[in-house]
């Protein structure tokens, strides 16, 4: 016989029940984290997706080989938006993405093995792609390599959510205790007292009080014998101050939003869809987030489709950002009407712009200027 159960039968028959819910276990969940990160790549592949990659020939824009490659069909399994998607993702998790080309296909890599040198290539082994192992090992000058930051950032998201995810599960479980159901139930019991009869009433009176804490129920009733006395020892019931709410824990998980869209420079409200200042916010987002990102992708694919000689006489890759922003086209039309005024527009470029096709006449390349200049 356990400490109180022998006090309990020293002190006579007057027994305390208590009733109340499950125990909350409390630990660290993920899913917040999770929901922060996959919202801004999301956010950042969408918006990739919609640049369009230009391939130039000493000057003159042209539509071959690697356009087809790059805005159409990366490889026979992916079209270009799954694949910049799954780059971004690459990118934005493990702070690098690999690309190898292989048949004249570009592909994804999703565990690889890298060797850095100072004076030499790098080497790349042990790449998988898919559930695929290649045993072939890639040299530097063979590969596309990404890297996002020198020092992976979700590293140091990690290491704050140890903690931030902890404050979390306990407002979770402040929560619950502030809004669970509590009753005390004073009365002779004249029974053994010892652990077995103790658990066998306690789940007499739960069984009896379930309909009656129902919510779902319309009406529910309980008789109470005499000698029996119900206390509401709910904390509800106890206190007018701060109870909890859900609202104290949905600031918490809008504290690790904040966070996470601080570490990938990602305004905080167009990851939780705030309209105010949209396009102040937008223009950040294009600013610090995608161009950064988009010249990282460009820089790569420069340096390792093209040789220096090609490069240096204007034979390269570009992406345009231009269709990232939706613009109503009555917004355009006074600036499109200056700029085609002093030459800095042709009719073409402007087609291009509102995202029509070309005028495949050479008149439709040439940029005039008006007499009133």
């Amino acid at each position: 016989m356990g400490f109180i159960d022998w006090m309990s039968g020293l002190f006579g028959k007057r027994t305390l029940l208590k009733i109340s819910g499950d125990i909350y276990e409390l630990g660290a969940k993920v899913v917040y984290k999770k929901l922060a990160i996959e919202t801004c790549i999301d956010l950042i592949a969408n918006t990739l997706t919609r640049c369009e990659f230009k391939t130039f020939e000493k000057g003159k824009e042209t539509t071959k080989e690697n356009y087809y490659l790059l805005n159409v069909q990366p490889n026979q399994n992916q079209n270009a938006s799954q694949f910049m998607k799954s780059l971004v993702s690459h990118l934005i998790l493990s702070n690098e993405c690999l690309v190898i080309m292989q048949n004249d296909q570009l592909y994804i890599a999703d565990d690889f093995k890298r060797t850095v040198y100072a004076f030499r290539e790098n080497i790349y082994s042990e790449i998988t792609i898919s559930d695929y192992q290649l045993n072939k090992t890639f040299l530097e000058s063979d590969v596309l390599y990404f890297k996002l930051n020198d020092r992976n950032i979700m590293s140091v998201i990690n290491g704050m959510y140890e903690d931030y995810g902890k404050l979390i599960a306990s407002g979770i479980n402040f929560y619950k205790r502030k809004n669970n159901k509590r009753l005390l139930i004073k009365g002779d019991f004249l029974r053994p007292q010892d652990e077995e009869t103790q658990k066998a009433i306690d789940e007499m009176f739960e069984s009896q009080l379930a309909n009656w804490f129902n919510p779902d129920k319309e009406g529910s009733a309980f008789q109470v014998q005499n000698g029996y006395d119900f206390n509401d020892m709910s904390d509800g019931q106890k206190s007018t101050g701060n109870n909890g709410t859900s609202r104290d824990i949905r600031e918490l998980v809008n504290d690790i939003i904040d966070f996470i869209a601080m570490a990938f420079h990602v305004p905080r409200g167009l990851l939780k869809g705030d309209i105010a200042d949209i396009e102040k916010q937008i223009d950040g987002f294009l600013m610090f987030c995608i161009k950064p990102i988009a010249e990282l992708i460009i820089d790569e694919f420069n340096r390792k489709m093209y040789s220096k000689e090609d490069y240096l006489n204007r034979t390269y890759l570009k992406m345009d950002t231009s269709q990232i922003k939706v613009v109503d086209i009555t917004q355009l039309a006074t600036a499109v009407d200056k700029l085609f005024a002093i030459g800095g527009l042709s009719i073409n470029d402007i087609l291009d712009m509102l995202g029509k096709e070309p005028i495949n006449e050479d008149w439709a390349n040439k940029r005039y200027v008006t007499k009133n200049y």
